[in-house]
């Protein structure tokens, strides 16, 4: 599934920040983190459906 490169030339920004933001934490809670982070932009998003299709690529892209 292919999808739409919204972010562009800042996309190496945000994956810097991303980076950082688990900088000095360890893995459990590096984990916790980026289970906050998805319900968090799930929300912000608050399609349903849209969030279901974005769930299935990051799947797809997990297993290959």
């Amino acid at each position: 599934m292919d999808l739409k490169d919204n972010l562009g030339a800042t996309g190496d920004d945000f994956y810097a920040a991303l980076i950082a933001t688990h900088d000095g934490l360890s893995e459990s809670q590096s984990h916790a983190l980026n289970a906050r982070l998805v319900l968090i932009m799930a929300n912000e998003i608050g399609d349903l459906a849209r969030l279901a299709i974005l769930l299935k690529a990051a799947r797809k892209d997990a297993t290959g």
